[in-house]
């Protein structure tokens, strides 16, 4: 249980800088202040619901596209939440192109680097298999 808490933290903080990062990297990618945290939340949940879909319709259509599953689920996840929210608008086609692009590498990066800093305290107070106390 602690490590689905500790996973959907890292993934909607992951997903939040990612928003962040788009939105200030193209001035398409539009968040609201308020509308962030809804964004993200609904963001992380259409991906999540999504994510085992795309990979079956992918294997059983185009199997070619499985490697790039997280990329397609970001642009349907941001479709999917500029519809529905308020909390972000992406106009341009430049800027829909890159901005799972972009969602995409960020959230890939924090995911490696995010638990460095979140569990550095808990990595910090285990001891090795082979000490003794």
């Amino acid at each position: 249980m602690l490590r689905l808490v500790a996973r959907t933290i890292l993934v909607l903080l992951a997903n939040s800088i990612g928003l962040l990062v788009a939105a200030i990297l193209l001035p398409g990618v539009v968040i609201s202040p308020l509308g962030f945290i809804v964004s993200v939340i609904f963001f992380t949940a259409i991906e999540a619901l999504l994510e085992p879909f795309i990979l079956k319709m992918a294997i059983k259509y185009v199997p070619a596209l499985r490697g790039g599953i997280a990329l397609i689920t970001t642009f349907v996840g941001l479709l999917i939440t500029s519809w529905l929210t308020a909390g972000i608008s992406i106009t341009g086609l430049t800027n829909w192109v890159l901005a799972p692009l972009i969602i995409w590498v960020t959230v890939v990066i924090a995911t490696i680097v995010l638990p460095l800093f979140m569990f550095k305290q808990l990595l910090g107070n285990v001891k090795p298999a082979d000490s003794k106390n």
